[in-house]
């Protein structure tokens, strides 16, 4: 898809236009500090952008208001005695060095340990557990899926796990394919479950319009306490560069 990008500057904020070949103009507010990014079709310009985010801007600033409100991580060092996450559980971190293969496991509710190497650094021990989160994250949802395929009568031809710096799921209508975040491991597994349905819903429906929001309603009720859970949850540091 053909898309061009630039910033304009809009009532004191930066906005980030990107015009792509799309019928519709999308407006979003992305974490850790509320940037603005618009989505317009290739015919609108930018006065037209600039007064659709004026119209928004109330919007805007209670969304950024939101953001700045959200607990929020400091930089992971990866050392014992850290808080990390998984399906929405804190743990704490207790990092073991010895000369074997690593590996990641947990010891009861509380306390998540991190094998590694004699003298491996952050960035390392961050990796092996990164692998370790995606795992656990590919592991739910093959289940999930053949759950909701007959339910939303769709099926998704392909899947995958990848880091994501500003949404928790995408969709490739064409192929039927769905990303998931990989931070959603670090989330309730109802969540998780939210973001999937989401996606496949995007199967039947591309856009976030009245009839998306139907089918959602349809299909999964309490969609919009599970957006809210997981929107409030705590933001990890280095997730949002």
């Amino acid at each position: 898809m053909n898309t061009k990008r630039h910033f304009i500057e809009v009532s004191g904020l930066r906005v980030e236009v990107v015009r792509k070949a799309i019928k519709n103009l999308h407006l979003g507010v992305y974490p850790p500090v509320g940037r603005v990014r618009v989505a317009a079709p290739l015919r609108v310009d930018d006065e037209a952008v600039r007064l659709a985010v004026i119209s928004k801007l109330g919007w805007i600033r209670r969304q950024q208001a939101r953001f700045l409100e959200q607990p929020r991580q400091s930089p992971r060092q990866m050392v014992t005695g850290e808080s990390h996450y998984f399906q929405g559980r804190r743990y704490r971190l207790h990092v073991v060095e010895e000369n074997a293969a690593p590996r990641v496991q947990l010891k009861g509710n509380t306390a998540l340990e991190l094998y590694v190497r004699p003298g491996s650094d952050a960035t390392k021990r961050r990796a092996i557990l990164n692998e370790w989160y995606r795992r656990e994250l590919k592991a739910l949802v093959p289940n999930l899926i053949i759950q909701w395929e007959p339910v939303i009568g769709v099926q998704v031809a392909e899947w995958g796990v990848k880091k994501m710096k500003t949404k928790w799921g995408t969709c490739n209508i064409a192929a039927r394919r769905v990303w998931l975040n990989l931070d959603l491991a670090k989330h309730p597994f109802r969540c998780l479950e939210y973001i999937l349905v989401h996606e496949m819903v995007h199967l039947l429906e591309r856009y976030h319009n009245d009839r998306f929001r139907h089918l959602m309603d349809q299909f999964l009720p309490s969609w919009r306490l599970r957006h809210e859970e997981l929107n409030q949850g705590p933001l990890a540091h280095e997730h949002w560069d």
